[in-house]
């Protein structure tokens, strides 16, 4: 190709990646719907794009470092302390199960649907295993399941694509150098397990390193994220050079230990790390659909699509209901956890690398691995997309969304405003960070967040399940603004503060935060000293007559959700509403 050529190829592959992913944010679907057959489609229209001319013998290399950032991204995001014991016991037997069953179906009915030999079938049942955060994570914002089954499937999704790449790399070994499938041997085992050693390994020495780098060093947002690209890339090249495929343990383990560890100095928010992130993914999907070819897929279009029904109809099925016997998941959760297994960026990455080392072999029948690959990657994504929703419904097992909010502030009036919310039939959590301020919260029956709360809150891979919003009431004006930001990415809803004084001198409080709450004439310290003077907070039905002097602050809707009056907003209420008020005279209705 000509440096021309190539200049429009890398341009366009970006653009395409980008663009896709903005549509497909647009459209409320995956991106994943949107990546891929745009890249086919590229592929197909384009002599521009494809990999192979583009980066040559590198391409493969390249994908596998994406690859490790994307796990090491997803590691972030795992809390063991949530990996409890049922959940824990889960996610091992869907792990095991799911790895035979598939891989066992597959290579059973592989040869007779694509007419390939025993030992493709087997290269293509253990590509199939995986699954992937990429995937199942975008899916699960969709649904919003209950928060158990969230952290099985992801927890799922994410160990299952390191332990698939490993095991796909032995049996690719065992397929390229003799004539049979050639697994059952004594020392596969072991090689399994010196593989998982060098990725333990690997993992425990870039955490020595990142330990050194943000917490000795305590490098800034920028140079940090830098250094933890930096290790992260060169352990898990160190690994693969090794030992094939160890370097996506390496990256999980690693980002496991920065996000469990006490004291890691991380930075507050990481979002050249997630864009980083969020490009790769797209590069890598349009880069591989493109080497996808029409006629590739036209012979194994009908028997793919028999493999895509065996596989959701009866192989996740049978995993699942395998996996939570004898646990305390309910009917409706294990039915969706049985409805829910897409393969995503692993399994077309390594069906790009395994089948293209199979056919410059002479291997017969590897042509057919990654278009097989490619057809399940978009069948079991759309079927998903399209119905996860509705069987989440069907089955109960969808999270009832605005119910839940998290009050941090232990000042008197900020625990009364707690019980006014709460008298309104919403369920309100309190955080607060002296130890007077807890036992005030305690007292008056309200639930009280655990001390490290608000930790988890600002950790970059965390998640604060099930808030549906964070309102900042804490005598901190400051502390309120900067926690409004930090927080803003790690809840599924909007963050809130009150409002510093008008003649504030804080440092960052009135100039940055999130939305003001009340308006600007309720701040904080007017809050407190209406409260002081005799003022009290009460939920009343919208229908009644609202007593004279109140302020409406809050207004709650028939379906519980929490609308607040806000410095930009006003909530207006409606018949079957309840407001919350804060008004001059105390006051036992509603209460």
């Amino acid at each position: 190709m000509t440096d021309d050529e190539i200049l429009i190829g890398l341009a366009l592959t970006v653009v395409l990646a980008t663009g896709s992913q903005i549509l497909a944010s647009r459209l409320r679907v995956p991106a994943l719907i949107i990546l891929l057959p745009v890249g086919f489609a590229a592929g197909a229209m384009t002599d521009v794009i494809h990999p192979d001319k583009l980066l040559g013998p590198g391409f493969s290399a390249l994908v596998s470092l994406s690859v490790a950032v994307i796990l090491y991204d997803a590691g972030l995001g795992l809390d063991l302390r949530k990996l409890a014991h049922h959940t824990r016991g889960i996610v091992v037997r869907l792990l095991v199960y799911g790895v035979l069953l598939t891989f066992l179906v597959t290579g059973a009915v592989g040869p007779a649907m694509f007419d390939m030999p025993l030992r493709v079938a087997a290269m293509l049942g253990m590509i199939l295993v995986v699954s992937g955060p990429t995937v199942v994570g975008p899916l699960l914002d969709f649904v919003r399941p209950s928060d158990k089954v969230r952290r099985i499937l992801i927890w799922e999704g994410t160990l299952i694509d390191p332990i698939g790449a490993i095991l796909g790399a032995l049996t690719f070994h065992a397929v390229a150098s003799s004539h049979q499938i050639d697994i059952g041997r004594g020392y596969q085992l072991g090689q399994f397990a010196l593989s998982l050693a060098f990725g333990l390994v690997g993992g425990a020495v870039a955490t020595a390193l990142l330990w050194f780098t943000l917490r000795t060093l305590r490098l800034g947002e920028t140079l940090g994220t830098l250094a933890q690209l930096a290790i992260v890339i060169g352990a898990a090249a160190v690994c693969d050079v090794v030992r094939d495929d160890t370097g996506l343990i390496a990256a999980i383990v690693a980002g496991l230990a920065v996000s469990n560890i006490r004291g890691f100095d991380m930075p507050a928010r990481r979002p050249f790390l997630e864009t980083l992130v969020q490009l790769i993914i797209g590069l890598l999907f349009i880069s591989i659909s493109s080497t996808v070819t029409p006629a590739s897929l036209v012979p194994v279009l009908l028997p793919s699509l028999g493999l895509i029904a065996i596989l959701v109809l009866a192989v996740r099925p049978i995993v699942a209901f395998g996996a939570a016997v004898h646990t305390d998941l309910s009917r409706g959760e294990r039915a969706f956890v049985g409805w829910m297994a897409p393969r995503g960026i692993v399994a077309a990455a390594t069906a790009s690398a395994f089948s293209s080392g199979l056919v410059e072999r002479g291997v017969a029948g590897a042509e057919k691995i990654l278009p097989v690959t490619f057809l399940v990657i978009v069948g079991t994504v759309v079927l998903y997309a399209l119905t996860a929703v509705p069987v989440a419904g069907r089955l109960g097992v969808v999270r009832t969304t605005g119910t839940r909010v998290l009050l941090v502030g232990g000042e008197p009036w900020v625990v009364d405003l707690g019980r006014a919310l709460r008298s309104a039939g919403l369920d309100v959590l309190m955080w607060a960070g002296r130890e007077e301020e807890r036992e005030r919260i305690q007292q008056t029956g309200l639930a009280l967040a655990n001390g490290d709360l608000l930790a988890t809150g600002i950790n970059p891979g965390a998640r604060l399940e099930g808030v549906a919003a964070v309102f900042l009431a804490t005598d901190d004006d400051d502390f309120n603004a900067l926690a409004s930001v930090v927080m803003q990415d790690n809840v599924e809803g909007p963050v809130y503060r009150v409002g510093p004084p008008h003649d504030s001198h804080g440092v960052v409080a009135p100039y940055t935060g999130g939305d003001i709450l009340f308006g600007r004439s309720l701040v904080r310290h007017v809050l407190a000293e209406r409260y002081g003077r005799g003022a009290r907070f009460v939920a009343r039905p919208f229908s009644d007559p609202p007593p004279p002097g109140h302020d409406t602050l809050f207004v709650v809707r028939a379906d519980h959700r929490l609308d607040p009056v806000t410095e930009s907003e006003a909530a207006v209420p409606e018949e079957g509403d309840t407001v919350v008020l804060l008004g001059p005279v105390p006051t036992t209705a509603g209460r």
